[in-house]
């Protein structure tokens, strides 16, 4: 095994001196901001500048010093009263903005002026060189052009101080004036008078400004009253055109409501008409010449009925077109009195014109909806009418044809039965006859007898004796005027009736005794006397 003691020594010596050279190299590591330069300067001829980065300086061998790059504020007064051109003195506060050149020969003089200074001693350094400029730029202005144009004579100021600044390594970045005063109080005396001006200036412009508004007003309400005016025009003609829109709206309506009411008469007639037919034909099977003259008379009542429908239909249409118009005209005239007296109203009413207007079109549409609700009411009512009026000539309809058929019914049971018929009606209505001819028996409150006879027909019993004398009156007129006995149809079932006068009545009974009965019974009933009147 080798023996490593030889080479201890020259290890340890090895790792003292890297030790050294990195505590040394740490030592002299350096770093500097961005607002300050260090200058490392030694044997070397260059110095060696690091603004914002890290170096490492040799110690003991280099050194470094430090240069402030930031910005600097500087007051600058003039410390008492400077004469400006017009000979005013003035008392000027004024700030100045500096900061070192970072361009190498800018540098170079910083070095040579401010190293390793602060920004108290930087600021005294060149405080003095500001101020003097300063006080030769106030010199060659003037006091109104001092206040008026501050900007102009910092930028002065600036220019001039950077002259001597350039030697220094300084950049001036702004010079701004903070506070101007004069020793005799001419600025304010100044400020008073362009006070005074611009008060003159602002009362004339007040002035040309209320004249200008008084003419826009002016316009503006000549404009209001031309829009105001059309406004009305246009309210007026639309309630004309809704006047004669509702006008021909109610001629059409009433002239629909005509023709339907026209319809339906001519309906109504040609159903009459029909039935009327219907009871022709039941009366023809009685007798063919009532039957002929009924139709004669139905054909002229009808023309006529036509003729009459006709004529009330012209008049009626005639009469509501005369409405309609008359209706129109004077529409038209109440718009025109209305348009007549908004042009002398225009004036003072332009302020609620909107509103008058709004609410127009809005009484225009309701009106609309009304006319449009009404005319679709008159249809519901024209159809309604029409459909009853159908349903009631359905039903006359039917009663004239059931009628018509109860008739013809009758007829063929009084064809067939005959004679028997024909008593029958006779014999219901002989009651009748002896009531009506003893009527005006009934009808005495008091008899009063003054004669009678020996014969027994006076007093009361001749009365009465009346009525069986005008039943057989009555026999005799219907036997002339229809050729049928009623007193043989009576006694049709006696023995003298049967055997000598061979007379045989049909559908009779056998029994005469009933026919007798009735007439008889009539006649008692008709003549019945009054107890009271037997008193009397």
């Amino acid at each position: 095994m080798p023996d490593l003691s030889q080479y201890a020594l020259p290890i340890g010596i090895g790792v003292a001196i890297l030790i050294f050279v990195i505590v040394i190299v740490l030592s002299g590591y350096v770093k500097a901001p961005p607002d300050v330069a260090f200058i490392i300067s030694g044997p070397r001829k260059k110095k060696k500048i690091l603004i914002g980065r890290a170096g490492v300086r040799i110690p003991f061998i280099e050194r470094k010093d430090i240069l402030l790059l930031k910005q600097i504020s500087i007051d600058i007064k003039t410390n008492g009263f400077v004469p400006t051109n017009d000979f005013i003195g003035v008392d000027i506060d004024a700030v100045a903005k500096v900061r070192v050149k970072t361009d190498p020969e800018g540098i170079e003089l910083a070095m040579k002026n401010f190293l390793n200074m602060n920004e108290e001693k930087i600021c005294a350094a060149l405080t003095d060189s500001l101020q003097g400029n300063m006080r030769e730029i106030i010199g060659t202005v003037g006091l109104r052009e001092l206040n008026t144009d501050r900007k102009k004579f910092g930028d002065e100021m600036q220019n001039k101080a950077q002259t001597d600044m350039n030697a220094l390594g300084i950049e001036i970045i702004s010079c701004n004036i903070q506070r101007i005063d004069d020793e005799n109080g001419l600025i304010i005396a100044l400020g008073q008078d362009n006070m005074s001006q611009i008060q003159k200036d602002a009362s004339i412009a007040k002035a040309q400004a209320d004249r200008d508004v008084a003419i826009a007003v002016a316009e503006a309400k000549q404009k209001a009253n031309e829009a105001s005016v059309q406004s009305d025009i246009i309210i007026a003609e639309r309630n004309n055109d809704l006047a004669i829109k509702q006008a021909n709206l109610k001629v059409q309506a009433d002239t629909k409501k005509a023709e339907a009411d026209a319809a339906y008469e001519i309906q109504k007639q040609e159903q009459q008409k029909v039935i009327g037919v219907k009871a022709t034909d039941a009366e023809i099977a009685k007798t063919q010449q009532e039957a002929i003259l009924r139709q004669k008379m139905v054909d002229v009542r009808q023309q006529e009925l036509e003729a009459e429908i006709n004529r009330k239909a012209d008049a009626d249409k005639y009469q509501k077109q005369k409405l309609a118009e008359a209706e129109l005209i004077e529409k038209q005239k109440q718009a025109e009195a209305a348009l007549y007296n908004q042009q002398k109203k225009s004036e003072a009413e332009r302020v609620i014109a909107e509103t008058e207007k709004y609410k127009a079109i809005q009484d225009a549409e309701a009106k609309k909806a009304q006319a449009e609700a009404q005319r679709y009411a008159a249809e519901q009512e024209a159809a309604g009418i029409k459909a009853k009026y159908d349903a009631e000539a359905a039903g006359i309809q039917a009663k004239g044809l059931a009628e018509a058929e109860a008739m013809e019914k009758k007829a063929e049971a009084m064809k067939k039965y005959g004679q028997a018929a024909i008593l029958e009606m006779i014999v219901k209505v002989l009651p009748d006859v002896a009531k009506a001819v003893a009527e005006p028996l009934a009808s005495i409150d008091k008899v009063t007898v003054f004669a009678g006879g020996n014969d027994g027909n006076g007093g009361v019993s001749g009365i009465s004796a009346n009525v069986p004398t005008v039943m057989a009156q009555t026999f005799e007129t219907v036997k002339a005027a229809t050729g049928v006995d009623l007193a043989d149809i009576v006694k049709a079932s006696g023995y003298d009736a049967k055997v000598t006068r061979n007379i045989n009545v049909s559908g009779l009974d056998n029994d005469s005794q009933v026919a007798d009965g009735v007439v008889a019974g009539a006649i008692a009933d008709a003549v019945k006397p009054d107890p009271e009147d037997d008193k009397e």
